[in-house]
């Protein structure tokens, strides 16, 4: 198998992941020699800043999903025909159809965020926020130029995202435009099309930030729910270098063979 992550079905397949992620992290070429400490942190809480790369450690893994309120008659109709790998729905390997799982079908957003949320970057440019995404190497750009949300988006895999300052340490994103195609965690969880999603990332010391992830989506949901809720997320050292997790469709036929008995 190559060094590329194969995207799990199932419990198993995130541990090995996992534990595969954790080695290749540990290779000399990973690291420059630089140290990362507390004393070099500058006093002052950077001010209308995300820059940096960021992780949620172990908390950012979801595998078996997450706890929704009621779903509307249209959300139990779709989320009948969900076969999940995980979760308390998991369905036998046969009956999984999973996108992400079984044919490498992108994450798309919020999934990458509920799901597998690994270490990412956050570019700031004048006009926008580059967020670089080491799980399936995706990135999304957040518009901060002032323009609006589009009124009637083709729906995307990563939607169209607008941010701006609340005050100088709260930063708040607004996603809609989404595709129905994708699921919003590992537990086969749904959403339609009308999904709105806010993002708050509030930077509380130098080398923390809290992320709250509210998702509304009255056509599935019966109310607006937390997806995270004041998740810390840890600021890396500035020569991490972040890993290939890649879903390739050959390996993931191929773990789907072995995991079937080699049929």
């Amino acid at each position: 198998m190559s060094k590329h992550l194969v995207v799990s079905l199932g419990a198993v397949a995130t541990a090995l992941a996992c534990t595969a992620l954790a080695l290749a992290q540990t290779q000399p070429w990973n690291n420059s020699g630089f140290t990362w400490t507390a004393d070099q942190h500058p006093p002052v809480v950077p001010r209308f800043d995300l820059s940096g790369m960021w992780d949620a450690g172990t908390a950012g893994i979801a595998g078996p999903g997450h706890t929704t309120p009621p779903l509307t008659p249209w959300g139990e109709e779709v989320n009948r025909t969900h076969k999940p790998g995980n979760g308390p729905r998991m369905a036998p390997l046969a009956e999984i159809n999973d996108p992400l799982s079984i044919l490498c079908a992108p994450a798309g957003f919020p999934r990458n965020l509920l799901y597998e949320f690994r270490p990412f970057q956050v570019v700031q440019m004048p006009n926008k926020m580059l967020v670089l995404y080491m799980f399936e190497q995706r990135w999304r750009t957040i518009w901060t130029d002032g323009r609006a949300l589009p009124k009637d988006p083709d729906p995307r895999w990563y939607g169209y995202s607008v941010g701006q300052w609340e005050d100088d340490r709260t930063f708040v994103v607004q996603t809609v435009g989404l595709s129905e195609q994708t699921w919003l965690d590992n537990a086969g969880n749904p959403h339609s099309s009308d999904l709105r999603v806010e993002e708050r990332y509030r930077r509380v010391a130098y080398d923390t930030l809290e992320l709250t992830v509210t998702i509304d989506d009255p056509k599935t949901y019966t109310k607006p729910w937390l997806g995270r809720d004041r998740l810390p997320l840890r600021l890396l050292s500035p020569d991490t270098d972040l890993i290939e997790m890649i879903c390739s469709p050959a390996e993931a036929r191929e773990y789907q063979r072995l995991v079937s008995g080699g049929k």
